[in-house]
């Protein structure tokens, strides 16, 4: 599956998940290859829609180089309400799946979801 190849194999650097269309069940719809940036993967967040994604951060503390699985909900202000509700009351559910994940981030805006803000969230877990 898609997060084993991310947290074991490390093929790949992050995936971005949505509902279906029925609203029943997480897809995956976006990869990114272990050369893609935290920027890059930003960009691939929708403007106006939710997505789960999960991103294995790499990162320098001073401590040699570390990395952190890090589950984000995106819920931008711009999204309709009922996704927005249905992300939120599901994020969870989804996360249990995904056993080895050490950090959780909740981002409305592109703020939210800056490198600052992910290393920070990162390194607060060190």
């Amino acid at each position: 599956d898609i997060f084993q190849s991310l947290k074991l194999s490390k093929k790949i650097r992050y995936f971005i998940a949505k509902m279906n269309d029925d609203l029943t069940e997480v897809v995956v719809e976006k990869t990114g290859g272990r050369d893609e940036t935290w920027e890059s993967f930003v960009d691939n967040l929708p403007d106006d829609d939710c997505r789960y994604a999960v991103f294995d951060y790499e990162f320098d503390a001073g401590e040699g180089q570390r990395n952190k699985l890090i589950f984000v909900v995106w819920c931008p202000d711009t999204a309709r309400i009922k996704p927005k509700m249905l992300y939120t009351s599901t994020k969870d559910a989804v996360k249990k799946k995904l056993v080895g994940v050490s950090c959780e981030l909740q981002a409305t805006d592109d703020s939210e979801v800056s490198n600052d803000a992910a290393y920070a969230l990162a390194t607060k877990f060190t």
